[in-house]
């Protein structure tokens, strides 16, 4: 039994490393947890972590690593620094290098709850949704009030699409805190999900009231889409933003709440000036480089030829479960995923990551490359290499589906960049391109902030670049594959609701159910921003709203070029088979 009055110096941290590493070393790993655990608590008085700790809160990370790199050098086992660089890789976007870390600060320090919660964290942002509720699990097991481990245990939920789950959860939790505004924001979105917009928008009131500044709370109100902001509303948005060093996440999330509420009063002027704000600050924190989507597109068009596909005919997983929606967000794609949902043999489930992390790990397949070498990677995979990565994706996707219908949706509109991998290594899954005019789907994107993600849509000019290269790559995969994606036109759907919808599930090979007429009365999670819209009948309400803004769309209109009149592309078509 270890104690502090048997270790020579009780507050010295490499005291207890060395303790903890002889006590593994013989076999007792109970020892050696509780060793390496007391070190972490004598590290809070560690000069060169507090060093580390100063460097980290002041976002300086280049000298932060280099501490704690020295650190682990000559203590390799302390656990502390371990997860402190952690934090860091992740900061920097590393979450795998995080991901390594933390199992091995774990691996010595079992009972080191913070780092476990970092790796639950980390696995949560990294979709591995079913490992990272396991080890929120673990730290529950321990600590079940702990309001930090139910609220991820909440988000995780959420991720896996256990609402019902997830909800009881956050009203414990805002019951028990009842003075944490973003639990109560938290709260609303799952809310919002399930179609309890009600009690969603008394969610984000009750975190508006508790915090008059929280822009995210704010925009989550306006992305609702059927609230209308008044005139208080729009006193307080604009008392928030008169806050000189108002922060500036909440900053932008508060200009694009009140672009909305400007837009709904009629104001179309004020309405775009404060959505280019917005744009702005977000544009500065994504850095999006319009020519790296253009170089992907230009290779993926000379890669993806009628002889590349005849080459490789009969390839990959057989597979028929898989519905792609792709194309644009904002584009009408939440609409045919809830028509589609509405059928018996179909299972929405949400925009799923793991097509675009199968094609990343395509791309560096050799492990050297300092760029991507997707898609032309695509290339040297065998017929057994395509194989198995059609049976991955499922194998990845199944944690989503929560029924027996044998058809589930993937609806991530990105993954039309991956429309060439989907026909390699699914060839029988169906592909759908929902597609809508290029201003209106422009437009409606940039008064949009999305979670995550999306950087193209953060300037008119770079919208219009990726709408380009989006029909572009299109055009390619029609012309290599006549017929392989059903497109669907978005103003068709509008102008003919039920032809569209019978033609739409036709190319799917399912057959016509009414139900699919009415996908408003489909309960379902939807978790997009179309999330209230499709729990309604079609309207013509925001087809042209664009129209009043486009006094301002000049440099969308210039960028589109000639995509203007060819938009439409190849009609639609039955499914190639």
């Amino acid at each position: 039994m270890i104690s502090r009055s048997t270790v020579p110096d009780p507050e010295d941290a490499s005291t207890w490393q060395a303790l903890g590493d002889r006590l593994i070393a013989r076999g007792d790993r109970a020892g050696g947890d509780a060793a390496h655990c007391n070190g972490v608590t004598a590290s809070a008085r560690d000069p060169v972590l507090i060093e580390a700790a100063l460097a980290l809160g002041e976002d300086k990370l280049a000298p932060a690593e280099r501490i704690l790199r020295d650190r682990l050098k000559t203590r390799p086992t302390d656990v502390a620094a371990m997860r402190m660089l952690a934090e860091l890789a992740a900061r920097l976007g590393r979450n795998g290098d995080a991901e390594k870390l933390l199992r091995r600060a774990l691996e010595l320090a079992p009972s080191f709850h913070e780092a476990r919660f970092n790796l639950a964290t980390i696995l949560h942002r990294q979709t591995q949704s079913e490992q990272a509720l396991a080890e929120v699990g673990r730290l529950l097991a321990n600590e079940p009030s702990h309001p930090s481990y139910r609220n991820l245990h909440a988000a995780i939920l959420a991720r896996l699409g256990d609402f019902d789950r997830a909800i009881v959860v956050y009203a414990q939790l805002v019951l028990d805190f009842p003075r944490q505004p973003k639990g109560w924001m938290s709260y609303g979105h799952a809310l919002k999900t399930v179609g309890r917009q009600a009690d969603a928008v008394d969610a984000y009131r009750h975190a508006i009231e508790q915090a008059p500044t929280l822009g995210e709370a704010w925009w989550s109100l306006a992305n609702l889409k059927t609230v209308s902001f008044d005139a208080t509303d729009v006193a307080a948005l604009n008392a928030a933003l008169a806050i000189v060093d108002l922060d500036r996440t909440d900053r932008l999330h508060l200009e694009f709440a009140a672009g909305k509420a400007l837009a709904d009063a009629g104001d179309a002027a004020t309405s775009f000036a404060h959505y280019a704000e917005a744009n702005r600050l977000r544009a500065v924190q994504l850095r999006y480089e319009p020519d790296d989507t253009t170089t992907t597109v230009t290779r993926a068009k000379a890669l993806f030829t009628p002889e590349f596909f005849a080459a490789r005919a009969g390839w990959g997983h057989p597979a028929v479960d898989p519905i792609f929606i792709v194309g644009m967000p904002r584009s009408g794609s939440t609409l045919v995923e809830q028509i589609l949902a509405s059928h018996s043999a179909v299972e929405g489930t949400m925009e799923l990551p793991d097509l675009p992390a199968l094609a990343w790990r395509v791309g560096k397949r050799d492990g050297a490359a300092k760029d991507s070498l997707y898609p032309e990677a695509l290339a040297a995979l065998s017929a057994d290499e395509l194989y198995a990565l059609g049976k991955e994706y499922l194998d990845r996707t199944r944690a989503q589906r929560r029924t027996d219908r044998p058809h589930f949706i993937d609806k991530l509109p990105n993954n039309w960049l991956h429309v060439g991998m989907i026909r390699l290594i699914l060839p029988n899954a169906t592909i759908i391109d929902a597609r809508r005019h290029p201003m209106a789907c422009c437009f409606s994107n940039f008064t949009q902030h999305f979670a995550r993600g999306q950087g193209f849509s953060y300037s008119l000019d770079g919208m219009g670049r990726y709408y380009r290269d989006y029909t572009l790559l299109m055009e390619t995969i029609d012309a290599a594959q006549p017929g392989v994606v059903h497109r669907v036109l978005h103003e068709d759907m509008v102008a003919d609701t039920e032809g569209t919808v019978r033609a739409l599930l036709k190319a799917t090979r399912l057959d016509f159910e009414p139900a699919c007429l009415r996908f408003w009365e489909t309960d379902r999670p939807v978790r997009t921003a179309s999330s209230e819209q499709v729990r309604q009948p079609i309207t013509r309400h925001g087809v042209d709203r664009w129209q009043a803004f486009d006094p301002w769309l000049g440099p969308l209109r210039q960028a589109l070029g000639d995509v203007l009149e060819t938009w439409q592309g190849t009609p639609p078509t039955a499914a190639f088979r």
